[in-house]
């Protein structure tokens, strides 16, 4: 009798355990099998097991949720109370969250990671004014440019309709005489193979899952940038949360920093592979094309300057220290 009823106590306190285990939906903008949404795959499981199942997390990749550019607000406000998203898609609301996509200033992964090492306090506490707690960010592999026919210089540009994703892109595009079109990642094929887009600025992680090949045959490595996504939480929502489940936060987006970086290391070489495979041409922009783009590059990071103020130009001055 006494066994009969510990194991109903026992359920009793399991049923209320899971009864108040809070349940987290997370919206990505990426297709499950990228590899940032692969990462917060394995994000939201290490905050279950860490918070001994207190806090479930579940991903919703490919925009299905929200869509890439509806995630941020949708977190600000609660809709969401965690997500991640492309900061420099943001650039509009506050210079700041485009210091990730200033045109050659830090193109390779140790030099990006020396200016989120500097940026990256100030772009936590601007998230925070606007109700947002930053967890973690990983960049994207260095971004190029994608055609569908050979370029020599800008001038071959002209015209071109161009996918945009940030000011940054969109600014590009006017520099170089090409057409700006706004298009979200989940909605790329479509775009291409429509026509409403004829050339993007992006990774080569960004052509490999969309198959791009399919639509465009050159990509140029130009390694402008390496833009950045964040995840982050609704700041009424962190402080629902107990210590415990914080803590478990925190410490699974330490992980989820430090592996996503390497993901995206290893996911350079195998999607150039995978672009060159897809029977496009992958190589180094000549000489020519890059000093003309380096160019456009310099009036960019002027304008970005000039936006972000002082505390863009500390930024700036504290990465060129390092």
């Amino acid at each position: 009798m006494r066994i009969t009823t510990i194991a109903a106590a026992t359920l009793i306190l399991g049923a209320a355990a899971s009864a108040h285990a809070e349940k987290w939906d997370m919206p990505l903008a990426y297709a499950a099998t990228n590899f940032h949404s692969e990462n917060a795959a394995e994000f939201a499981s290490c905050v279950g097991e860490k918070s001994g199942g207190a806090l479930e997390i579940v991903t919703h990749p490919s925009g299905s949720l929200f869509k890439g550019n509806e995630i941020k607000r949708a977190v600000q406000t609660g809709q969401a109370p965690i997500g991640e998203r492309l900061l420099s898609a943001h650039q509009n609301e506050s210079p700041i969250f485009g210091v990730d996509s200033i045109p050659f200033l830090a193109t390779s992964f140790d030099s990006h990671e020396k200016l989120w090492e500097a940026a990256g306090p100030t772009v936590a506490k601007t998230l925070e004014e606007q109700n947002l707690v930053y967890l973690y960010s990983v960049p994207w592999p260095p971004q190029g440019l994608y055609f569908k026919k050979a370029m020599t210089s800008v001038a071959d540009m002209k015209g071109i309709k161009f996918r945009s994703y940030n000011s940054a892109t969109a600014r590009m595009a006017e520099l170089t005489g090409m057409l700006p079109v706004q298009v979200e990642a989940a909605e790329l094929s479509q775009a291409l193979a429509t026509g409403v887009a004829e050339a993007f600025i992006s990774s080569g992680a960004t052509g490999y899952d969309r198959k791009v090949w399919e639509h465009l045959t050159h990509f140029y490595e130009v390694d402008a940038w390496l833009p950045r996504n964040a995840v982050m939480v609704n700041k009424d929502s962190w402080d629902g949360l107990d210590e415990a489940a914080q803590t478990a936060l925190r410490d699974c987006a330490a992980d989820a920093k430090t592996n996503g970086l390497q993901r995206s290391k290893d996911y350079t070489s195998f999607t150039l592979k995978g672009l060159k495979d897809g029977g496009m041409t992958v190589g180094r922009a000549g000489d020519a094309l890059v000093d003309e783009l380096k160019a456009i590059g310099e009036t960019m990071t002027n304008e970005w300057l000039d936006a972000a103020g002082d505390e863009g130009k500390a930024i700036v001055e504290a990465y060129k220290a390092n």
